[in-house]
């Protein structure tokens, strides 16, 4: 969940490093820290606080030919500047800057200290920092052979858990090292210059030619080359790619937040997850990478989804579409919970993770362990060259552009309209009809303007927002395809107002939930024409007559009661397989509103990071 910049090349590795630090803090911002290869040693400098704290720190000291970075999201140790990275061995020969978790620390940390080094800091980083400085120590000067390298491969076989690391050693100013295994490291070629970064939005403002390392691979660097081997020694075969999206897409510009940005770039999202990918008779949705055939997909007899978080909305959203439009039975599981069960699966499963980073270390490992046991995969994910996406048997990107907001917005959206539109596919392969399909692609192509018109009633939502920013618990609820945007509803309020809040379906409110109704609970009403309005309206009823603040978000031509809700929010009537993309923007602003109210830090949420690569 950290974020690693290393550079080797011309003389400005500070002004490089601090400008990916800046890029990647949305994986971390408890503090930072950058180490700078000189003649006298290795010059250090770490702050605990933003990046914009390391800055102020460093100056106009930017310089340097060989440098490695970090900012941290802290998993062993207290927020303190001994904690933050990078760290230097005790000898001064070694410096590290690590993602990830060293789970056999406390074993290498006793072994170490009777060697008679010492530890400043309460991480798992040192230890692998003063391991790789004793196999330095050791390693025999033989001609031929990378006495430097040879030691940070020998420490990384001792390794237990996950790791993406960069390091850097006073003996060797022309030499920067980077590894991995089950935490992102990405090599981004220049000209005269090369780096290592754990994100390609810390690199692609100097390159766009990058290589993403494997597990277990490690890379050795110099200013103009660079060899990758496996940590046991085996060659391998660079395989050079291509980051092909705009890079302005990953700053700020007119906007006062990230989340803000993205939150109105979801038209823009939304039109281009769906370019190039229905039929020329715009009855069924195509699909070019899922590497699986007409006649295989129909052999299809169950679907698992695996996610996390917010994506893990989307997949309850994908259930109830997948179900109702394409007959196929689905069941959706926490990555977190499936990777450690042994749960029975049906030959002719087909299991579907969904990542925005495509790195989420659960929802990777579950991937791994249902491709183990021998079942077709795919991914749905926003980032090409990611890990999921490549050890996937085939997937969907979804084209959402950069998200840099921790809090997700436009991927979310960009997940579920990836989800409908692969209902609507396998429906097509099945007992879907020729009308159906083409009212449903119709219905698809409507999705970006509608979204313009809910964006317009911004200045509306803020003012609804303002009047509940002061409270401290919040129900979301809603019923069918409506549950999941509850959830979602009530995480977005949770991660970045710090209000308490919880998602129900809106018939369970009576089962227990209705135990915290008051006039100091408001409760959000999730209602969209169809069969179930009128029990939604009942409901909402219950939370008045118990003198509970009702806000109701409902679609255009609903017949709402007057009285019934203190607040409403309409969005345009629409066909019920895009009834959840609309319904998540009113939540979305509203969540927004009520944090900037409050003074959060809408982009930068406490103790949250972006991309969870870390269990």
């Amino acid at each position: 969940m950290c974020g690693i910049v290393g550079y080797i090349g011309r003389d400005r590795a500070g002004s490089v490093m601090v400008d990916g630090l800046k890029r990647l803090e949305y994986r971390g911002y408890d503090s930072s820290g950058v180490a700078v290869w000189t003649e006298e040693g290795i010059k250090q400098t770490k702050r605990t606080g933003r990046v914009a704290e390391l800055e102020a720190a460093l100056g106009d000291d930017l310089g340097g030919t060989l440098g490695i970075s970090h900012t941290r999201w802290a998993t062993h140790g207290d927020v303190t500047e001994a904690n933050a990275h990078p760290h230097t061995s005790s000898d001064g020969k070694i410096a590290l800057v690590h993602n990830g978790v060293i789970e056999n620390y406390v074993g290498m940390k006793t072994f170490l200290t009777e060697k008679g080094y010492t530890f400043q800091s309460q991480t798992d980083t040192e230890a692998l920092c003063n391991l790789i400085a004793y196999h330095y120590a050791k390693e025999p000067e033989v001609a031929g052979k990378n006495r430097f390298l040879e030691s940070v491969r020998k420490s990384l076989r001792h390794v237990e858990g996950t790791y993406g690391i960069a390091a850097l050693c006073t003996d060797c100013p022309g030499e920067l090292i980077g590894a991995r295994k089950g935490s992102p490291l990405i090599l981004g070629l220049g000209e005269g210059e090369n780096i290592l970064a754990s994100d390609a939005n810390a690199l692609t403002h100097c390159t766009r030619n990058v290589v993403y390392l494997e597990d277990n691979e490690v890379v050795h660097l110099t200013d103009d080359d660079f060899s990758i081997t496996t940590v046991s020694s085996k060659s391998v075969e660079a395989v050079i790619h291509q980051v092909d999206w705009d890079t302005s897409e990953a700053e700020l510009g007119d906007y006062d937040h990230f989340m803000q940005k993205e939150i109105f770039e979801q038209p823009t999202s939304l039109e281009n997850g769906m370019r190039g990918r229905f039929s020329d008779d715009g009855s069924t949705a195509v699909f070019g990478g899922l590497n699986l055939n007409s006649q295989e997909l129909r052999q299809v007899d169950r679907i698992l989804f695996l996610a996390c978080g917010t994506a893990w909305h989307s997949c309850l959203v994908a259930e109830y579409l997948i179900e109702r439009f394409a007959r196929i039975p689905v069941e959706v599981e926490y990555a977190s919970e499936f990777r450690y069960r042994n749960a029975p699966l049906d030959k002719n499963t087909l299991v579907i993770a969904i990542s925005q980073s495509g790195e989420t270390i659960d929802t990777l490992g579950a991937l791994r362990e249902a491709k183990r046991k021998g079942y077709r995969t795919l991914a749905i994910n926003n980032s090409v060259g990611s890990t999921i996406a490549r050890e996937s048997d085939g997937g969907i990107y979804q084209h959402a552009g950069p998200e840099i907001g921790v809090a997700s917005t436009k991927a979310f959206t960009s997940q579920i309209m990836i989800c409908a539109m692969l209902a609507l596919y396998l429906g097509r392969l099945r007992d879907l009809s020729y009308g159906d399909g083409v009212a449903i692609v119709k219905a698809l192509k409507k999705v970006p303007a509608q979204v313009e018109e809910i964006l317009k009633q911004n200045e509306k939502i803020a003012t609804v927002a303002k009047k509940y920013a002061s409270y401290e618990d919040c129900l979301f609820l809603g019923r069918q395809l409506m549950f999941p945007i509850a959830l979602e509803g009530a995480l977005k309020l949770k991660e970045i107002s710090y209000i308490h809040a919880e998602g129900y379906p809106a018939a369970e409110m009576k089962h227990g939930p209705i135990a915290l109704i008051s006039e100091d609970c408001p409760s959000v009403f999730l209602a969209t024409s169809g069969e179930v309005f009128s029990k939604s309206l009942a409901n909402a009823q219950e939370v008045k007559a118990r003198k509970g603040k009702v806000i109701c978000i409902a679609s255009e031509g609903c017949d709402i009661p007057e009285g019934l809700a203190d607040d409403t929010i309409l969005v345009p009537e629409c066909h019920e397989i895009v009834q959840p993309i609309l319904m998540t923007i009113p939540i979305q602003l509203f969540s927004y509103h009520v944090a900037l109210e409050r003074g959060c830090d809408v982009d930068k949420p406490r103790n949250l990071a972006k991309s969870v690569t870390v269990e």
